[in-house]
């Protein structure tokens, strides 16, 4: 007879503490519980653990102090945390550390057997895990980078982040401008063991062509008309450390093959020398386009794309975010009057206009936005204080709404029922939220059930 993986859930929440434990049990799992990390502590070494759920606030030391613990004593344990404060810097943070994974309450029964199943059916294996730094937010997690959101997409994005920050894999950052490509490479080389090392961000867009050679690998005196002295690249600026090509798919056919050449060799030739140099740094590349289509469109090296792209982490855009949009108003807010001498509201009209609007320049536009909202308002930031741009979509949009489907008085034209337009538009702002459904619903001020089965309509009269 088999014997059953243990499992410990520590939680001082009864009723999610004996679901968690119910599931386990009836998936085969030898559980144990525990109410305060000092109950888990004490359970530490009794058995070796395979599985351990932990929620985040416990009362006394927290989840991350538990995993902390449970790392340098239970290697081989797969932990995973819980939490009813949804955060993207902490499944970051989570994950970085050591985390399996990072559950935000209320979950499923089908997210505990998911995991359960992932664990049980992985070979056991000894994972190093970074050391727990002490300087923790609210929630206990470390957070020293404006990584703000809660949605879905944006959390797991951030597992990913937190999963590869160890590594020491190349890693390529795609999405549209505005996203925070830059925040999240910082990430990665802060929580990685390249951290005491200089961070080094190369704009591959804005050096022009003729001189982007000499800016990463540096030159020799004389090389060329001007180098009137010898000169250290970004490249090797960067060893021992993380450097960030940003924009990467804006270099020439040259010097793609010259990067390339780097990437395989792990050296360096500055211009106009003929001794090569060893460099021993962490690449992490973005772009805004679709690197693939560039390769199609023999654009981009389909082997320097190889090269970098061990990992690839897609930024969601803003629009996809709907549920981290206030939450990044609110700190731009603050930023922008740090000393909190006189603190800023949003009225309910800006707070559906923001999460209404598009958002092409993603979270960079929204942080300009507040800036300048907050620039003019004094206690609330209403409709009027918005940057033009924004006042003008919102009255575009009322206008084509106010307008929409009503074409019935046209020539040939033909009323359309109520249902008809109702499924219609609920389709439009479930495309605008990228197909979030809790998001939709919310711009449309319904519950998620009705929305659901206006889009069922769709389905059913096909």
């Amino acid at each position: 007879m088999k014997t059953r993986p243990n499992a410990l859930v520590i939680d001082d929440e009864p009723q999610v503490r004996s679901l968690v434990a119910d599931v386990l049990k009836s998936s085969g799992w030898n559980v144990s519980e525990a109410d305060s990390a000092d109950a888990a502590f004490r359970q530490l070494n009794e058995r070796e653990w395979t599985l351990v759920f932990c929620d985040v606030i416990l009362g006394g030391p927290n989840g991350y102090e538990v995993l902390r613990r449970f790392a340098d004593e239970q290697q081989q344990a797969r932990f995973v945390l819980m939490t009813g404060h949804s955060s993207a810097a902490g499944a970051l943070d989570a994950t970085a550390i050591g985390a399996h994974d990072y559950l935000v309450k209320p979950f499923s029964i089908d997210d505990i057997l998911r995991i359960a199943d992932d664990v049980r059916d992985q070979k056991r294996s000894t994972t190093k895990r970074a050391d727990l730094e002490s300087a923790q937010g609210d929630d206990g997690y470390v957070s020293d980078i404006p990584l703000i959101g809660k949605s879905p997409k944006f959390v797991e994005c951030l597992k990913l982040v937190g999963r590869v920050a160890g590594t020491n894999l190349t890693v390529l950052i795609a999405g549209e401008s505005g996203t925070g490509k830059e925040v999240v490479a910082r990430a990665i080389h802060q929580r990685s063991k390249r951290a005491l090392g200089n961070f080094v961000t190369v704009n591959c867009g804005a050096i022009p062509v003729d001189l982007i050679e000499s800016e990463l690998f540096g030159h020799s005196k004389g090389s060329f008309t001007g180098a009137d002295r010898e000169r250290v690249g970004l490249w090797e600026e960067s060893s021992g450390g993380t450097i960030f090509l940003d924009e990467v798919t804006e270099t020439s056919a040259l010097f793609q093959v010259k990067l390339l050449r780097v990437l395989q060799q792990g050296e360096i030739r500055r211009v106009g020398s003929n001794r090569t140099i060893k460099v021993d740094s962490r690449v992490i590349a973005a772009t805004n386009r679709d690197i693939t289509a560039e390769v199609e469109g023999g654009r981009f090296r389909q082997d320097l794309m190889y090269r970098l792209n061990a990992v690839t982490i897609h930024l969601p855009r803003l629009r996809e975010r709907v549920e981290d949009i206030m939450l990044l108003a609110q700190h731009f807010a603050k930023k922008a009057r740090p000393d909190n001498s006189s603190a800023v509201r949003f009225s309910d009209t800006v707070i559906q206009v923001l999460e209404s609007y598009d958002w092409p320049g993603n979270v960079r536009e929204l942080e300009n936005a507040i800036l300048h909202s907050v620039s003019l308002a004094d206690d609330v930031v209403n409709i009027e204080h918005l940057p033009v741009r924004i006042r003008d979509y919102r009255e575009a949009t009322e206008y084509s709404a106010q307008n929409a489907e009503v074409d019935a008085d046209i020539p040939g034209g033909s009323w359309k029922s109520l249902a008809d337009v109702e499924t219609a538009y609920a389709n439009k702002v479930l495309l605008h939220t990228g197909g979030n459904k809790q998001a939709a619903a919310r711009l449309l001020n319904i519950d998620r059930k009705t929305l659901s089965r206006i889009i069922a309509r769709t389905t059913t009269e096909d």
